[in-house]
């Protein structure tokens, strides 16, 4: 193992040793030490997401955070190429914001359940319906979606996003647990319209229009999985990703984005935590915070994100693959949306 592969290693063992098996420690190492070659040679930066694997997180990014804290980083980089450890639609939003560089994505398909969830024929079906009100999407939506959009938001800044509009009424779309925590945040009313023009014509006392769309990760944690860990860890703190059910976000102890939830259990003196999200995450947590009691019952890992690999980084370096292409009229008009939001912060 040469000098540079050794550190990186050593590095990787004191913050990941309980956490990661030694030998993939130093598989990764020597990946590391290439990537970051190739990084220099390539005027390149890494972007590298909340959730990425342990060895990933903590070893190539030059930017890590949630997607409104990298939207930022990617607005502002000079550097000529952005590979986006992430999945499709952060790497779009790269795209959208840096039309003159070379955008990718380690791997060829990494989408999002919910990117999926909804099309911009959708949300031009739903502003037929519902003519003059504005609509909010979350970042988590393809570029097309967000064209078709007045301003984008994150997790960390929906309710100041739909403040923001002074709108009596609001399309928010399109994860449905999302818009209902914000409608209890903000004590809005808030209704699942369908797109027949028949039905839910009445917006009397409606403040927030959602969808039904989810995260397939954030859907599957229930009251239930509390309650059976608060019996076993009565002094658990629990704080949970508000892309989680209302009933789930209640019955927790916090609730906020991936880069709220990083700050509270570092801020906070409980003698236990519980953080309900991508499990890669919890790991990325329990690293920096070694003397905290992290509990290991969070198991659901992101089919989509799990799909960015170090070696995949290595090879999207190497050969300039995958790149991101946005059609540069739908591009105009997204970068409206997300510059809105990004001015919100």
């Amino acid at each position: 193992m040469n000098p540079e592969a050794q550190k990186i290693y050593e590095e990787m063992k004191e913050k990941l040793g309980k956490i990661v098996p030694d030998v993939e420690l130093a598989l990764k190492a020597e990946i590391a030490v290439e990537i970051n070659q190739l990084k220099q040679e390539r005027n390149a930066v890494i972007m590298g997401h909340n959730y990425m694997e342990p060895v990933l997180f903590n070893t190539i990014p030059d930017y890590k955070g949630d997607s409104l804290d990298l939207s930022r980083k990617a607005a502002t980089t000079d550097k000529e190429l952005i590979v986006f450890c992430g999945v499709r639609f952060m790497a779009e939003t790269a795209k959208i914001l840096n039309p003159s560089k070379t955008v990718l994505l380690p791997a060829e398909k990494a989408g999002c359940s919910l990117a999926e969830s909804i099309t911009a024929e959708d949300v031009r079906a739903l502003k037929k319906k519902y003519p003059g009100i504005p609509v909010v999407t979350y970042v988590n939506t393809y570029a097309d979606v967000k064209a078709e959009s007045d301003i984008c938001c994150t997790s960390s800044n929906a309710a100041a996003v739909v403040d923001s509009l002074n709108s009596d009424t609001v399309i928010f779309l399109p994860d449905q647990y999302l818009a209902s925590n914000v409608a209890n945040e903000t004590g809005k009313h808030i209704i699942f319209p369908s797109l027949n023009p028949v039905e839910d014509q009445n917006l009397l006392d409606v403040q927030l229009i959602g969808w039904h769309g989810r995260c397939e990760v954030h859907e599957k944690f229930t009251v239930e999985d509390i309650r059976s860990v608060r019996e076993q860890f009565p002094d658990v703190l629990v704080l949970t990703h508000p892309e989680c059910s209302p009933e789930v976000v209640q019955a927790s102890d916090f609730s906020g984005s991936t880069n709220a939830m990083i700050k509270h259990v570092q801020e906070s003196s409980a003698p236990k935590y519980l953080v309900l999200t991508e499990c890669a995450m919890g790991d990325n947590i329990a690293a920096a915070n070694p003397h905290k009691e992290m509990l290991r019952l969070c198991m659901v890992r992101c089919p989509h994100m799990n799909m960015i690999t170090m070696e995949d980084t290595r090879d999207a370096l190497r050969y300039n693959r995958y790149v991101i292409e946005v059609p540069e009229e739908i591009r105009l008009k997204a970068f409206q949306a997300v510059d809105r939001m990004i001015k919100i912060g």
